[in-house]
């Protein structure tokens, strides 16, 4: 039997959720597959979304049309913006979300999605026919023609969940694995690496003596993930979250056990992420150390299981159960379920374009944690983009392509496409270059149009945003015009808010650039500034505020499009570039980068290397 659809997306985690999405409401017929329908965007690690940099992710998903942000909006029981001592560069939104909602709301997005169907069943095959896929096969025998296919497996390909002497041959949270797709994407010519990744126990809230620990509320002030809901619209009252420590006892147990751990013992193949280590790595790794921050975090309302974040472990049951019980609060503590690593099949990101296609293969694309990624909003992220690229590609028009100067998805796709990752890349706002434009209060003004332009942005939502946009530009306009005098009441609310009086005039945008002040400190004074919302407020303070940091990095931004503009051609032949060294030649051959810009950016490309490269082409 045959069915026929435009996009099969494999998957129905978080990046394949986005990418069904995007490509179904791009008007394709798409089909998502989940190996079982109750792990639609499953949390199987910590429920929450956002974070350190990863909140940046969310922002820019929604700004190009995606739906998490959306999501957490309905799904959320504590929000907090992180960072905030710092600057807004870094301000990062993190939402602790209902675990079993969070996948409730999403399914049913996709449930009710115009042109999508969701079929609870494995892939074992994917058709190739004259270098361009054609088709899937199901376990049930059924083929599905298409035009488009994005891999989305997370990790569930060959996987295995271990701790201590157990080993079961499962997915996470016990869903099974996949087994037969591997096998067939060798055969296609695509490296297959092992990697692994692993998540902490969960605890009976009921066995856990709260007073021993410190806790941590939500914000009073909510920000939403999705540009298009407001803050009084998704307010509800909050769940607390607990922090507590690990101590000597804690570490000494762990230590005498070292060798029960499948991660020490060689049992386990696959490389972990540096930036998310066991309980195990940290005691080893960070010797120095004589405690470790625990958070203790609720699963969701309507459930007791708590989520001891920062204690992942692959440690058997009996060991785990002593090493928690040796933290403040914990010492009664019951575990409903025990801690884990898990090892999967994963391909080096390498083999993509920038788009997410494969190099190799026309029509197939690959997102999320199966391209070496960790991370939900890292995988949703891919997953927008694959989604967009497989419906564009069908269009016959241009792939969507953000740079590292647009958004930290276009960081994150840079990354691991052009250089690769020996273990699960994790989003860090040190990656990315430009970070002060790539702010995530401003996700909207950079990727709002180009959702727009692929057609996942309403013209409804587009329309909203082009006001926005004229509103604040006029509103930083008006200001530059606005002078202060020495005045009393001036002088007056500049101490009150221990700033430096003034004896000559002054401009507002001079004041507001003083660090104690701000632009809606010195509304008092302003007598001519309108009503305006508060996301439009902010985007002023900070234009405004740090307006020469801005122009500076703009500048930047400005020579690295020259060298993305040097364009390569595709069918170059780098065994005609003198002057190459072969290890260059090599990766040259290998990552076949698309500008001047993408080439220098390969691991072992010199600049002499880039400098024969461009004499070749005539730059």
């Amino acid at each position: 039997m045959e069915e026929n659809y435009d996009v099969v997306v494999v998957g129905a985690g978080h990046a394949g959720c986005e990418a069904a999405l995007a490509a179904s409401r791009m008007g394709f017929k798409t089909v998502i597959f989940a190996i079982n329908l109750d792990s639609i965007a499953m949390m199987p690690c910590n429920p929450n979304v956002g974070g350190t940099s990863k909140g940046h992710l969310v922002r820019e998903i929604d700004a190009l049309g995606g739906e998490m942000g959306k999501n957490i909006d309905k799904t959320y029981i504590q929000t907090r913006m992180l960072n905030t001592s710092k600057g807004p560069a870094v301000y990062s939104l993190r939402a602790q979300a209902d675990k079993a909602k969070y996948h409730t709301e999403m399914k049913k997005t996709l449930e009710n999605q115009e042109n999508l169907d969701i079929i609870q069943g494995e892939i074992i095959d994917i058709f190739v026919e004259d270098g361009r896929v054609c088709g899937v096969k199901s376990e049930s025998g059924i083929i599905y023609k298409c035009r488009a296919v994005v891999l989305c497996m997370g990790t569930y390909l060959k996987a295995r969940c271990l701790y201590g002497d157990t080993i079961i041959q499962s997915g996470p949270n016990g869903l099974r694995q996949a087994t037969e797709l591997s096998k067939c994407l060798k055969e296609l010519g695509i490296t297959i690496f092992r990697f692994k990744t692993g998540t902490p126990a969960r605890v009976d809230k009921n066995s856990i003596d709260f007073s021993k620990m410190k806790e941590q509320k939500g914000d009073d002030t909510i920000v939403p993930f999705s540009f298009e809901n407001n803050s009084k619209d998704i307010e509800r009252e909050q769940v607390s979250c607990y922090l507590t420590y690990t101590n000597e006892e804690t570490h000494r147990i762990i230590r005498e056990n070292l060798d029960r751990s499948p991660l020490y013992s060689g049992v386990i193949d696959g490389v972990g992420p540096r930036y998310c280590p066991s309980i195990e790595d940290k005691v080893v790794r960070f010797a120095d150390k004589d405690r470790h921050q625990i958070f203790v975090e609720p699963e969701g309302e309507d459930t007791n299981e708590m989520y001891i974040q920062g204690m992942s472990s692959s440690l058997p049951a009996d060991v785990q159960i002593a090493m928690y019980r040796t933290l403040p609060g914990l010492e009664n503590c019951k575990i409903m379920r025990h801690a884990y690593a898990i090892e999967y099949d994963c391909i080096d990101a390498t083999q993509l374009k920038l788009s997410l296609e494969f190099k190799n293969i026309k029509g197939l694309f690959s997102a999320g944690q199966f391209n070496g990624t960790s991370g939900y909003e890292e995988a949703a992220a891919q997953g927008i983009i694959a989604g967009i690229n497989a419906a564009l590609s069908l269009k016959g028009r241009e792939p969507l392509i953000i740079d590292r100067s647009e958004g930290y998805i276009g960081v994150l796709i840079d990354d691991i496409v052009t250089k690769g990752s020996k273990e699960p890349y994790r989003m860090m706002t040190s990656r990315a270059e430009y970070r002060l434009l790539l702010r995530q209060d401003n996700a909207d003004l950079r990727l709002t149009q180009k959702g727009y332009e692929v057609g996942l942005v309403t013209k409804e939502r587009y329309d909203a945003f082009i006001e926005k946009k004229e509103k604040i530009e006029k509103e930083i306009k008006r200001i530059k015009k606005v002078s202060f005098g020495p005045t009393e009441e001036v002088n007056s609310l500049l101490e009150k808010n221990d700033s430096m009086p003034i004896d000559n005039g002054m401009k507002l945008t001079d004041l507001i650039k003083r660090t104690e002040l701000t632009y809606d400190l010195l509304k008092d004074i302003d007598k001519e500034r309108p009503e305006l919302s508060d996301d439009i407020r902010e985007q002023v303070n900070i234009q405004v505020k740090y307006e020469g940091y801005i122009e500076r990095q703009m500048n930047q931004v400005e020579q690295f499009k020259k060298a993305e503009a040097k364009k390569i051609p595709e069918n170059i032949d780098y065994s005609e570039v003198k002057g190459l060294r072969i290890e260059a030649r090599q990766k040259l051959e290998k990552i076949r980068p698309v500008s001047i810009g993408h080439a220098s950016r390969i691991a072992g490309i010199s600049p002499a290397d880039i400098s024969m490269l461009m004499f070749h082409l005539n730059y």
